[in-house]
């Protein structure tokens, strides 16, 4: 897919809705592309989750922070700040790190690395600041992570992991979160038209982020469905 060069002005539901037809078709196809589990070597659970927490882990809250600091709209950001408040107050990077320690996954030098390329180009996108991209990046996201989290919690379960907070609290919240955040959008792209400001490159962070979850899953199986 290539990125949609802008966006013409105002945007009202049905459009909201088609924006989150198209992110959703993005998460079908990262979802259906994924190696089975139990095809899956110890190694290759290992690396997928110890990737999935060297991204999520010092990311989300950056992300997320960004996106605050993008909008322009009081709702958009008395949304995106019930979002991270509740990272912080219910500490989302110490669930993840518990879950990933319970899989004998701690992220080591390799697995920083595999994923720095483009992880790094995630970050540069977000320190652009452009708000509705960065809201529909991030509504994305939490779309793919609700839907990925059994996914996670089965090959955990393979490396002998019984711990599921993490992934039973993302499989439900995250759900609040992505109908949440497209409410954002609504509101970001209002003030946008009021300001006249033009909205260009609405999905280049999902594209971005596509890419950075396909480096996170990335084993032979996974390459060779992509094929």
């Amino acid at each position: 897919m290539s990125a949609v060069s802008s966006v013409f002005l105002p945007l009202d539901r049905s459009h909201t809705e088609s924006i989150q037809e198209l992110t959703d078709r993005v998460v079908d196809g990262l979802l259906a592309s994924l190696p089975r589990a139990e095809q899956l070597s110890a190694d290759e659970r290992r690396g997928i989750i110890a990737r999935y927490t060297a991204v999520l882990e010092g990311n989300f809250i950056y992300w997320m922070t960004g996106a605050y600091l993008a909008v322009g709209s009081e709702e958009s950001r008395s949304i995106i700040l019930d979002n991270l408040r509740e990272e912080v107050r219910d500490c989302h990077p110490g669930m993840l790190r518990k879950f990933t320690m319970a899989a004998s996954a701690v992220p080591n030098d390799s697995d920083a690395l595999a994923v720095y390329r483009n992880l790094s180009n995630v970050r540069l996108f977000i320190g652009r600041l452009s708000p509705a991209p960065i809201i529909v990046m991030m509504a994305f996201f939490e779309g793919f992570i609700q839907r990925f989290m059994p996914y996670l919690a089965e090959i955990a379960q393979r490396q002998g992991s019984v711990e599921r907070e993490y992934t039973d609290v993302h499989g439900v919240c995250d759900i609040a979160h992505t109908q949440e955040l497209f409410r954002a959008l609504e509101a970001e792209m209002t003030h946008a038209h009021d300001s006249c400001e033009v909205v260009e490159n609405l999905f280049e962070g999902v594209y971005l982020l596509r890419t950075l979850i396909q480096n996170i899953v990335a084993t032979p199986l996974f390459s060779r469905a992509l094929q």
